[in-house]
């Protein structure tokens, strides 16, 4: 990743819990890395979304499309869970399935055909 870079910043709700998507981006505006925060969430969970994000931010730079990265984690179902504040994404399985169905909705190329 560019030493300087730009990035989006993205507040949603998933069943009343906020968060924060912040996703870095490589100077042909595609994603590099990703980073969460969410509100009000105790240890155990922040560390595992920051594992994620490390894990996430890793594949893009080493070469993962988007389009595989966002597969691999799409679907995915665990608490919080439910509907969402964004029109785009009215429901959610997890951080995770919304997380990756952002990213799919704003940058991938290619169709999703699985739910």
């Amino acid at each position: 990743m560019p030493t300087t870079r730009r990035s989006l910043t993205h507040k949603f709700q998933i069943a009343g819990h906020e968060g924060y998507l912040t996703i870095g981006l490589f100077e042909d505006d595609q994603p590099g890395e990703v980073f969460i925060k969410m509100s009000k969430e105790g240890s155990t969970l922040s560390g595992l979304i920051q594992g994620f994000c490390r894990a996430f931010s890793l594949a893009l730079q080493y070469g993962l499309s988007i389009e595989d990265a966002v597969d691999r984690f799409r679907g995915m179902r665990f608490d919080p869970m439910g509907p969402t504040n964004n029109p785009e994404i009215p429901e959610a399985s997890s951080i995770l399935d919304y997380v990756a169905r952002y990213l799919e909705f704003h940058y991938c190329e290619r169709p999703r055909t699985r739910s």
